[in-house]
Formats: structure tokens, C-alpha cells, sequence
């Protein structure tokens, strides 16, 4: 299920550029945790110390530097609500309020086992893209869109080792607790959260919407790539 056609850098953050419009629109109470810099600086700095440790034992211990990488971005990723956002309409309010009890609660256990189906495929696919990433400069700059809103925009520059330059754009969402989560992902203008959205409709379709069997053929691609 993941589009094979994108540059690295794409394949790179395609976990966090997944979350696009996935989180709903967060009821702030008073905010007692980090501002919206400095969740993305500190999840940037971790996982990249991550990924330049990994060459010293990936080759031997591959499923060591896939939890290591996943124990970050369960910090800043809201996954059941990624999850549910990629399932589009086949989870939407609407569509779960016009299912009988047996159909909600079949849905209910079809979001949860997309999410960890989702979760485990793409902290493989980021984490195997990162592989590429340890020498390149993440620069977050200082501008923000929309100060003091419980949305709010941040730009990151980056550079990989050959001196290409892509920009990427945080929207941030505050949650309840006043923590900050990504609720979109913007790679040089192209929003990859849609690209997932999309791609999960299409299967459905093929599907004659069997949730089930999309759900379980979700990370097949992913892992006979593996394989080879």
C-alpha cells in the first residue's frame, strides 16, 4: 500500500506527513506542556540521534532500531486518530451512526486493528528511509503562522548530504491536556496524508468494501519489499 514512486525524503517522513486533517480539532485547557518548536525540535534531535547510533548494529539487530524509532514517534503521533483519518469515510461519524450495534462495534475493532496494522508498517517505512538521513541538517526556523492559536504552522528546512534543500511545514494541533500534536505534514507542496487517504479509499473499492481484507493485505507490499 505505499506508493513506491516518491523520492526518499518522502518516504522519509511519510509517518508524520500521514497525520494530515487525521486529529479533530483539538478543546484546549490551560497548556502545561511544550510549545509547538519545541515538540518538533526535540522529536527531530532524538531521531536522528537514533538513526546515526543505527549502523553499529542495524545489520544484526534490525527489529532494535524499529523500536527505537517507534518509541519516538509514539510521542508526537496520535495513531488511532491517524488511523481513523486514513479510513476516511469508511470511519466517519456519519457512516458509524448509521450502523446497527453489531456494525459499530465491528467497526470499532476494525479501527483498532487498522491501527496497529498502520503503525507497524509505517514506522518501518520511516524508520528504513531514515536510514539515509543521518548526516542531513534539519533547520527549524523561527517564523510561526498563526501565534497563540491552537493551530499553528512551523517551517523546517532540510539538507541531505548532496546540498538538495526541501522545505517542510508543520500544522500543529494543542490538545486538552495543552500538549502539541502534528495534525499535517507538507513535504515541497505535497501533502502525503491525502496520498494514504486515497489509497485506502481505492483498496475499499477493490475490496466491495471488506474493511477486513483491506486491513489485512495493508502492509503486504511493504513486507515482500523486505524480503527481496
Amino acid at each position: 500500500m505505499i506508493a513506491k514512486n516518491h523520492q526518499w525524503i518522502k518516504s522519509a517522513f511519510i509517518v508524520i506527513a500521514a497525520m494530515s486533517t487525521m486529529l479533530s480539532c483539538p478543546v484546549l485547557s490551560e497548556p502545561e506542556s511544550q510549545g509547538p518548536h519545541e515538540v518538533i525540535r526535540e522529536a527531530t534531535d532524538n531521531i536522528i540521534q537514533v538513526v546515526r547510533e543505527a549502523p553499529g548494529y542495524y545489520d544484526s539487530e534490525p527489529e532494535r532500531y524499529f523500536a527505537a524509532i517507534g518509541e519516538q514517534l509514539d510521542t508526537i503521533v496520535d495513531w488511532r486518530g491517524f488511523a481513523k483519518g486514513v479510513m476516511g469515510d469508511y470511519a466517519s461519524g456519519n457512516y458509524f451512526r448509521s450502523l446497527d450495534a453489531d456494525g459499530q462495534a465491528k467497526l470499532r475493532d476494525q479501527l483498532e486493528a487498522f491501527t496497529v496494522v498502520m503503525r507497524e508498517g509505517l514506522i518501518r517505512t520511516y524508520s528504513r528511509g531514515l536510514l539515509a538521513f543521518g548526516g542531513s541538517e534539519f533547520r527549524l526556523l523561527d517564523e510561526v503562522e498563526n501565534s497563540g492559536a491552537r493551530v499553528q504552522s512551523l517551517t523546517q528546512m532540510v539538507t541531505s548530504d548532496d546540498g538538495s534543500e526541501y522545505v517542510l511545514r508543520y500544522q500543529m494541533g494543542q490538545y486538552r491536556d495543552g500538549s502539541w500534536k502534528l495534525r499535517n505534514l507538507i513535504i515541497e507542496n505535497i501533502n502525503l496524508g491525502e496520498i494514504y487517504r486515497g489509497q485506502f479509499a481505492a483498496a475499499a473499492r477493490d475490496a466491495e468494501g471488506d474493511l477486513d481484507a483491506v486491513i489485512a493485505t495493508w502492509n503486504v507490499d511493504d513486507t515482500e519489499e523486505e524480503e527481496e
